[in-house]
C-alpha cells in the first residue's frame, strides 16, 4: 500500500511518556546505603550452571547476585513469601522504569497489590548504558527461555530452559508437583543479560553480556520474598540461550541483615491503595 502524502507529518509527532514518573514514591536511597555499611551475611545460595535456586530474603535485608567464575546470565523470579499470588510483574516494572533496569529502581507487585518488591541498590553494570545497537543490561523485556517455545520454531525437548529450571526449583521449595509449581513462574528480570530491539524489525535481540567474575546486582527487600534464580543455559547469552552448547557459570546469591536500629522509620510499603468497591474503574 502506497504511503499518505502526509505520511511524513504522521511520523513526525513527538512521543508522550504514557507514565510520568514525577509522583511516583521513591526510596530512601541514602537509608539503604546507611543500613547496608554494616550489615551482616545471613545466608547464601549457590545457583549451578542451567539450574535454578530459590531463597527466601526477609523484608529490610538484602539480597545480592554476583557472577563468580565467569560470565553467567541469571532470570529472576520474585514472590511474596506469605502468598505466592502477589509475584513480580515485569510488564508493569517495564512501563514505570523502562526497559532495564538499575540502582534506584524498583521491581513490582502484580495487580491488585502493585507495590514495591524489592528495590535495586546497587549495579556494578552501571557503566554499561545503551550502546550504538541499542542494546542494555538487565532487562524486562524477555519472558524467559522456554521449553514451549523451543518446541514451536526447532521442534526440540530441551528441559534446561530457564522457565524449566525455575518450575523444579518452585517444585522443591514448596514441596509440590511440577504442574502446580509451573503456574507460579512468571516473567522475569533478565538479570546481567545484555538485550535491546533491533532498528530495522524492531525484534527482540541478545548480545554477550558484559558482565564478569565479580560485578552483582544487589537489592533491598521491601516485604518479605521468596525467590528463585535461574544460571541460563546460554552462559553470556552471546550466540544461543536454550542449549548445552554454551559455557555456562553459576550464580551466588548472598542476603545480608541490616544490625537492629538502621532502617528507623522505614516500613514496609501497603498494598496499592485503589478502592476495587468502585467496580472496574476508568483509571490506567
Amino acid at each position: 500500500m502506497s504511503e499518505p502524502a502526509d505520511a511524513d507529518s504522521r511520523r513526525a509527532v513527538p512521543p508522550v511518556i504514557c507514565y510520568p514518573t514525577e509522583t511516583l514514591p521513591q526510596p530512601d536511597l541514602a537509608l539503604y546505603a546507611a543500613a547496608r555499611a554494616d550489615a551482616e551475611r545471613v545466608g547464601e545460595v549457590t545457583v549451578p550452571p542451567r539450574e535454578a535456586a530459590a531463597f527466601r530474603v526477609r523484608a529490610g535485608q538484602f539480597f545480592r547476585i554476583t557472577s563468580v567464575e565467569g560470565p553467567q546470565v541469571g532470570d529472576l523470579n520474585l514472590w511474596n513469601a506469605h502468598d505466592l499470588s502477589e509475584r513480580f510483574h515485569s510488564g508493569k516494572t517495564r512501563a514505570l522504569h523502562g526497559t532495564h533496569l538499575s540502582t534506584g529502581d524498583r521491581m513490582w507487585s502484580c495487580f491488585p497489590h502493585l507495590r514495591p518488591m524489592a528495590t535495586i541498590v546497587a549495579d556494578t553494570l552501571d557503566w554499561y548504558g545503551i550502546d550504538g545497537f541499542g542494546g542494555a543490561v538487565h532487562d524486562v523485556i524477555g519472558t524467559r527461555c522456554d521449553p514451549y517455545t523451543g518446541n514451536l520454531l526447532a521442534g526440540s525437548q530441551y528441559h534446561h530452559c530457564c522457565h524449566s529450571n525455575l518450575t523444579r526449583a518452585v517444585a522443591d521449595t514448596l514441596d509440590t508437583g511440577l504442574t502446580a509449581a509451573e503456574a507460579h513462574v512468571h516473567d522475569v528480570l533478565n538479570v546481567f543479560m545484555c538485550t535491546g530491539f533491533t532498528r530495522d524489525t524492531g525484534q527482540y535481540f541478545m548480545k554477550a553480556s558484559p558482565v564478569r567474575p565479580g560485578d552483582h546486582l544487589e537489592f533491598f527487600a521491601e516485604i518479605d520474598l521468596l525467590g528463585a534464580l535461574s544460571a541460563c543455559p546460554g552462559g553470556d547469552c552471546s550466540a544461543e540461550h536454550s542449549s548445552d552448547a554454551a559455557a555456562c557459570h553459576p550464580l551466588l546469591v548472598e542476603i545480608h541483615a541490616p544490625r537492629m536500629g538502621a532502617l528507623e522509620g522505614w516500613q514496609s510499603p501497603p498494598v496499592n491503595g485503589y478502592d476495587r468497591s468502585h467496580g472496574r474503574g476508568d483509571g490506567a
